[in-house]
């Protein structure tokens, strides 16, 4: 089966859309010039445009006659574009060997990498047994040499790939297994697990081969995570699948496997590739169940797709099973005219094929009677089964050479953990002695210490006492802040009780029944709303003694508003007045932005003195996702210069001015809330609340 493509992977993991050819007159330098082009011939690349990807590359390679780190990549992608035209393997190589050796001057070890891997496969197409040879023993080499978890996971994986191909499977397992613990040291990225659940399913893939199918299911499934996110990947896993299911006879998983290809969303060529293979894999199945006539439905289908899929190696193994059904079907000259059209590329994909197809065709002419042709195909047949069976033998003899080999390493490593044992026991009697003088040593090093600990310490309690200052310091200013917010909260209400009490001591007989009537229920409703302040305010204090750090949650604006109404409810010749409208809700400190109302209100009724027809309003609204609340008063408005402490932080308001805009700055900035002053003279003020940040 033709292999994933995971080169590709490997080599461009960060692929975009391809964009219009950029103008190389706009940039200065030719590194400039170099950069833009490599990332459109990458854009071309990806979107499998060889042909225009040659003309791109061919102008890339002329730009970087200096450059030889982006000459190999040029003709890395030129190699490609041949590559993968058509297959034309003699051009690739050429283009590949110039890559390489470009990349070796410039020392670009990724570049390098990559072209390794695709020389060794080239090499292996075009059956270059020598010169593939001689690169893996250069690769190895590079691998010995190297640290870099890239190239130790490209090429490790490319060394496995080269056993594969001469099925000694438990090599490239090795070196697979290898290559995938290097992957998991790269990025996490989608790209990078995509090539790890390529590694398991190519293992996968491989214990198929040595039938150890229950083995290869293990690996299978090891795979599925890292290409659940991939259909071109996670088809190919299926049809491994049915590898497997097919000759353990399950028929319901064969049957779910076989439908779930399908499914997968995919690339034409892909697509069909896939499902050409599962159908034939499917017709093998029936022939093995003597179905002959759903073997040949599948065969059907799988050669009208291998044609589809434009790739030979698909077409040729379609063409073989087709060939096989149709000698079952006796139609032995039909059988004939599909199996010589599959055996003309088959020995360059797959040895194991090409004998197959001989032996069906000697078969074949067998029972036409046709025995020279018979006696032909079965040479061939013979000739080639001979080759793999001895590449089989020697595979087993290698391999038991190899377990000979590691037992006599083994014998030999416990001879020498004998030598071994003996050595330690001398140098633990020198080792006692060198303990003696190094005891001398450390008694001193210690004394040293001690006196370095020491002196550490005292600096320690030196900033210990630093610190507590610098805490001193804070709690005056956190206790200095609570008297402010306690004169500016409370000298208003207690100020209307005093001016009423005084008013009725001193002058009784301006007072008629009904005036006094309703001038002591203020007192009283005014001393009960101080006696709420006052708790109120005395309770908060009491929970910020040790942090004055605001305590966030969600706060309706309603109860502040219904809250400051009840604190200034005494306040005469003034009317406030509360709009909320859309019900706004505040993520806040209920207790500072409470602080901050009221100093506000209190500054508005002190700006509006004896004025008549006072009119204080209050407004909260939401405007583009943020939330605002304003003060609006109609008294004599103000210059900048009398806001000045609510944006300069050295300024610093009296008490008893009553402004307290200090208070309402600080306040303010620790509930992350934005104030903004519109004064004008003759026309009233208006303080605006900007809430950043709000949630909902």
């Amino acid at each position: 089966m033709k292999r994933i493509g995971l080169w590709f992977l490997y080599l461009f993991p960060n692929l975009v859309f391809a964009q219009q050819e950029p103008n190389l007159d706009r940039y200065k330098t030719t590194d400039q010039k170099l950069k833009i082009w490599l990332k459109y011939a990458n854009e071309v690349l990806d979107l499998e445009d060889y042909p225009k990807l040659l003309s791109i590359v061919e102008k890339g390679i002329s730009l970087s006659k200096n450059h030889p780190a982006y000459r190999s990549r040029f003709y890395l992608y030129k190699g490609v574009a041949y590559e993968f035209s058509n297959n034309q393997y003699e051009k690739a190589l050429v283009n590949y060997e110039f890559a390489l050796k470009y990349a070796q001057k410039a020392r670009h070890l990724k570049n390098e990498t990559s072209s390794l891997m695709r020389l060794n496969y080239i090499y292996y197409s075009l059956n270059q047994t020598s010169k593939r040879k001689e690169l893996i023993t250069y690769i190895k080499k590079v691998l010995d040499t190297t640290k870099n978890s890239y190239t130790q996971a490209v090429l490790n994986g490319s060394l496995g790939e080269y056993y594969l191909d001469y099925s000694e499977y438990e090599s490239f397992i090795h070196f697979q297994l290898k290559a995938i613990n290097y992957k998991k040291l790269l990025d996490k990225s989608a790209v990078n697990n995509e090539n790890i659940g390529i590694s398991y399913s190519q293992i996968g893939s491989a214990y198929v081969k040595m039938k150890q199918y229950n083995k290869a299911i293990e690996y299978l499934n090891e795979a599925k995570p890292y290409v659940k996110n991939s259909p071109y990947v996670s088809a190919f896993l299926c049809n491994y699948y049915l590898q497997c299911f097919i000759p353990l006879k399950k028929s319901d998983s064969i049957k779910k496997y076989y439908n779930l290809i399908y499914t997968y969303p995919s690339k034409k060529d892909s697509l069909f590739l896939n499902l050409s293979f599962a159908n034939r894999s499917m017709s093998e199945f029936s022939i093995g169940k003597n179905q002959i006539n759903a073997a040949y439905k599948y065969a059907k289908k799988a050669v009208l797709l291998g044609e589809k899929s434009n790739d030979d190696e698909i077409l040729m193994e379609a063409n073989a099973v087709m060939g096989r059904v149709l000698y079952e079907k006796k139609e032995y000259k039909k059988a004939i005219e599909i199996l010589t059209l599959a055996s003309k590329n088959a020995l360059t994909y797959d040895k194991e094929s090409f004998v197959i197809i001989n032996k069906k065709l000697s078969q074949s002419y067998a029972a036409l009677g046709n025995w020279k042709e018979a006696y032909h195909y079965n040479e061939i047949y013979s000739k080639y089964n001979d080759e793999m069976l001895q590449e089989s033998a020697k595979q087993n003899i290698a391999n038991a050479e190899a377990r000979y080999q590691n037992k006599t390493k083994g014998q030999e490593i416990k001879n020498l953990s004998i030598q071994n044992t003996v050595k330690n026991i001398q140098i633990e009697e020198a080792t006692k002695q060198r303990y003696f003088l190094i005891g001398g040593i450390l008694l001193v090093a210690i004394i040293g210490l001690l006196v370095f600990n020491q002196s550490r310490n005292r600096k320690k309690t030196n900033q210990k006492l630093q610190l507590l200052n610098q805490e001193l310091d804070e709690a005056n200013k956190i206790k200095a802040r609570f008297f402010g917010i306690l004169n500016h909260d409370l000298r208003s209400p207690v100020s209307n009780l005093i001016h009423f009490l005084h008013l009725q001591k001193e002058s009784p007989e301006l007072i008629d029944e009904e005036t006094a009537a309703r001038m002591q229920n203020k007192i009283i409703t005014g001393a009960e709303n101080l006696l709420s302040s006052m708790e109120d305010i005395l309770l908060w204090s009491k929970g910020q003694m040790e942090n004055f750090e605001p305590q966030h949650k969600k706060v309706a604006v309603a109860v502040l508003f219904e809250e400051t109404q009840k604190h200034f409810s005494s306040a005469d010749n003034v009317k406030i007045t509360f709009e909320n409208p859309e019900n706004i809700i505040l993520e806040t400190d209920e207790n500072y932005l409470k602080t901050i109302i009221r100093n506000l209100t209190g500054n508005a009724i002190q700006a509006l003195g004896k004025m008549p027809d006072g009119h204080i309003i209050w407004k909260a609204w939401n405007a583009n996702n943020t939330n605002y609340l304003s003060v609006t008063d109609n008294g004599s408005g103000g210059t900048k210069e009398k806001f000045k402490a609510l944006y300069d932080d050295s300024e610093v308001v009296g008490i008893k001015s009553g402004l307290g805009l200090h208070l309402i700055r600080d306040l303010a900035n620790a509930i992350n809330c934005k104030i903004e002053v519109d004064s004008r003279t003759g026309f009233g003020t208006t303080f605006t609340l900007k809430f950043c940040h709000e949630l909902h």
